[in-house]
């Protein structure tokens, strides 16, 4: 029996939507991962959103962190989940621990071109 249907076209049904998410691949998975581009850059690329990447610098818009900037220093394909450097919570033993954002809560300000397969793939839009 198959645990992911490639087929399906969603559903209502939270239950249903929940089960997708945690069943996809990994090559699905990488699309839940995206995140929308300043105004900026929504200009220069001609594009809406994008893939989030290590290195990228985002502003949060929601949650207990909105209006921050930071950096991202990880992100979990596995839980389709963002770690943003300087958003962090101080437990009560005085450790510091990471949290971990869905990427719709995000914004790209700057993007990390080192990579030259990612350039093209931007600049493939422009012409």
């Amino acid at each position: 029996m198959k645990d992911f249907s490639s087929s399906w076209k969603g559903s209502s049904k939270p239950r249903k939507q929940r089960k997708y998410m945690l069943k996809a691949p990994l090559h699905v998975k990488q699309k839940f991962v995206h995140s929308h581009l300043s105004k900026e850059l929504r200009k220069k690329y001609k594009k809406r959103s994008t893939g989030l990447r290590k290195g990228d610098k985002v502003k949060i818009m929601r949650g207990q962190f909105r209006k921050q900037e930071g950096k991202i220093e990880m992100v979990n394909l596995r839980r389709a989940k963002v770690f943003v450097s300087g958003v962090e919570i101080t437990k009560k033993d005085g450790t510091k621990k990471s949290i971990a954002l869905h990427p719709s809560n995000l914004m790209i300000i700057e993007l990390n071109l080192d990579d030259k397969f990612r350039q093209e793939i931007l600049e493939k839009k422009n012409g």
